[in-house]
């Protein structure tokens, strides 16, 4: 089924979600339908927030934009009546980890050698992906636990990885440390990097006090097994050549 409105209706119906208002978690291409927001690339895409997606100039200069106070179809981008009140959805922990380290790595000296550090690192990675710092949760932990690479960032770089390393270790784990308060709303990451930090400004509300909870670790590993069989499968123009390959034999076959 595709991820739709309706199809996402007709779920909540058949586990009755109406009797058991449970929470629910998913990444906004899953949260957009359930709140009834408009899907794609649209200029008002967060629940939270008025964050203009299309006021690029601003992106990382004003970092506190007005909240929702409302989702009324036809405003704000917001096109047919929730499914869910919005009080009833998890932020998810490694799509923030994900943006962290996107920002993280967009703000780098592309002529550095921590940048090309990275670039050596995943040589399989392609380089645009690695120029908008796309990557998956498994290479984020491999890259931070390199020493090598903390010495090759700049004193700039280096310090807001220092950020970066605080707040996965001290809140966005299963389970947070006694300040986490204190390093969520820590500006150093965006001041030391002028890139923003997506939590600063985030009602903590939207975490459970467990963040394991709601862990999606099993979808994002999903996505991976899934790469890991399409680099171990022939492609289907390999099995094509290797067909044709049989067929030029005497006896058709190997």
């Amino acid at each position: 089924m595709k991820e739709s409105y309706e199809s996402i209706k007709l779920l909540l119906g058949k586990i009755k979600y109406d009797e058991f208002k449970w929470k629910l978690c998913g990444d906004l291409k899953v949260v957009a339908p359930l709140l009834g927001m408009q899907l794609g690339y649209t200029k008002y895409c967060c629940f939270l927030c008025e964050w203009d997606s299309r006021d690029k100039k601003y992106h990382y200069v004003n970092k506190l934009w007005p909240k929702r106070t409302s989702l009324t179809p036809g405003e704000k981008k917001v096109v047919i009546p929730p499914l869910v009140l919005p009080e009833k959805i998890y932020l998810l922990p490694l799509h923030i980890k994900l943006g962290l380290m996107k920002n993280f790595v967009k703000g780098m000296d592309k002529t550095g050698r921590g940048f090309e550090y990275v670039r050596n690192k995943f040589p399989n990675v392609s380089d645009a992906k690695i120029k908008e710092g796309i990557f998956i949760g498994p290479q984020i932990r491999e890259l931070m636990q390199e020493k090598h690479f903390d010495e090759d960032l700049n004193e700039t770089e280096r310090n807001a990885g220092v950020s970066f390393k605080r707040i996965c270790k001290d809140f966005l784990r299963n389970h947070k440390a006694a300040n986490y308060q204190d390093v969520v709303q820590d500006q150093s990451y965006e001041m030391q990097y002028e890139s923003e930090n997506p939590l600063s400004g985030v009602t903590l509300g939207f975490f459970p006090e467990n963040l394991g909870e709601v862990s999606d670790k099993h979808g994002e590993r999903f996505h991976q097994d899934i790469y890991d069989y399409g680099k171990a499968v022939p492609r289907q123009a390999d099995l094509k050549y290797i067909g044709r390959l049989l067929l030029d034999t005497e006896d058709g076959c190997t």
